[in-house]
């Protein structure tokens, strides 16, 4: 299987991938309303963990500086993600990604948002340059959310993941045994879990 080529969505190279998305059909007048909502949660980035349980990863937006914001998401911001079990030591647990590009897509019968990441150092350790995510600075993962006049869509596209050797020896271990589990489908299963609990309206 090829992953899909999407305006947006950086090339295939090396590595793992996925593409996971969740559709969802409705009534044509309540596609505006619905996809509103549905970008509210998708810029909400530290409430993400709410949409896919509470044995998934937490999610919480940093600015460029490293700082905690409650706002929406712009390019240079970090993300700070827990995933359940061992994290990178260097980074105190955590792995951190940094927002590359925000696209926003507006026409007569289709609107989307897509946001994409890539991993990164820890922007409150100035000291320490490495990367503080299991996978290496190639990967990219982007995130969408998506209208037309019949269903809405919510997607997470992985491109280029492979593990990160630029560490120390123990973060070296644990970011093998991560990449390999999201590699193998473990992490499609929780972007799964995002994408179909941002389009819950129930």
């Amino acid at each position: 299987m090829k992953p899909k080529q999407i305006k947006g969505v950086p090339p295939q190279k090396s590595g793992g991938f996925h593409d996971t998305e969740t559709r969802k059909q409705f009534e044509t007048e309540l596609i505006p309303i619905k996809f509103e909502i549905l970008k509210k949660r998708f810029f909400d980035i530290n409430q993400w963990k709410s949409y896919c349980g509470e044995a998934f990863a937490e999610f919480k937006l940093y600015d460029s500086k490293g700082i905690p914001v409650v706002r929406e998401p712009q390019k240079g911001d970090f993300i700070r993600i827990n995933i359940p079990g061992p994290g990178e030591i260097e980074a105190k647990g955590y792995d951190w990604v940094e927002i590359t590009d925000m696209c926003f897509s507006l026409d007569n019968t289709s609107e989307s948002v897509m946001m994409t990441c890539r991993p990164s150092q820890d922007p409150q350790n100035k000291k320490n340059r490495n990367i503080a995510h299991f996978y290496s600075s190639k990967a990219t993962s982007t995130f969408m959310v998506y209208r037309n006049p019949t269903h809405l869509k919510a997607a997470v596209y992985g491109r280029n993941e492979s593990p990160n050797f630029k560490a120390k020896f123990i973060d070296v271990i644990r970011n093998l045994v991560v990449a390999a589990g999201g590699i193998m489908g473990i992490a499609k299963i929780q972007w799964k879990e995002l994408a179909d609990g941002f389009l819950d309206f129930d």
